[in-house]
């Protein structure tokens, strides 16, 4: 039994226990390897264990160079920062009888006497931004289970989509009307306050 223990303790004691070999201490054996391969072979060629050597080192090159994106694309918030739905337009006395085309907004802000309220100027099909045409005279057309007179139409320059003055669709592949924005009064001053992350009914109005 003592001599089975004694032979057991020399096995261990024989036992090499070797640290797990890092990237970089790799990739200075791999370079070792490289520069013994060359000089061993003749000049002006290069032989195939060089090659593969080399080749060996490009690969962990890149596997290091992923693994520092990676730790770098980490550090870097994923966040889109995307410009605010509810900003100010002006002061009502800004605007005047009729539309305003918003541009920088892709928005229409209409005025009537004390009334205002607002119109997407984002095509229901594909989001094109639709132009605000003026009639030459007053048309009378039925929508929404009535008739009124309008001055102007919308129309959408990409795919033929047509809209009656009050936003609701009527000609080409747009799938509904136009959208209504909220509108309110800012506390502070006084401005005119769109909230595009609301929608409304086409009947709102808001009263000045």
């Amino acid at each position: 039994m003592k001599s089975g223990k004694s032979w057991l303790k020399a096995r261990i004691s024989n036992l090499k226990f070797e640290k797990p070999e890092s990237e970089r201490e790799r990739l200075d054996r791999i370079k070792a390897e490289v520069l013994a391969a060359d000089a061993e072979a003749p000049s002006g060629k290069t032989s195939r264990r060089s090659f593969l050597s080399k080749l060996g080192i490009g690969a962990t090159l890149l596997a290091i160079a992923g693994q520092v994106y990676a730790h770098l694309r980490s550090l870097k918030p994923n966040v889109l920062y995307e410009e605010p739905r509810r900003f100010k337009v002006g002061a009502p006395d800004q605007f005047g009888e009729g539309g305003k085309f918003l541009e920088d907004k892709r928005l229409f802000v209409f005025r009537q006497g004390k009334t205002f309220y607002a119109i997407s100027a984002s095509c229901t099909h594909l989001g094109c931004t639709v132009k605000m045409q003026k009639l030459n005279q007053p048309k009378r057309v039925k929508a929404r289970g009535r008739e009124f007179d309008e001055q102007y139409e919308f129309h959408c320059p990409c795919h033929g989509s047509k809209y009656y003055g009050d936003g609701t669709n009527y000609a080409g592949p747009a799938p509904r009307p136009l959208d209504y924005f909220k509108l309110e009064v800012a506390p502070d001053d006084g401005q005119l306050v769109v909230d595009m992350s609301q929608s409304v009914g086409q009947d709102f109005r808001l009263t000045v």
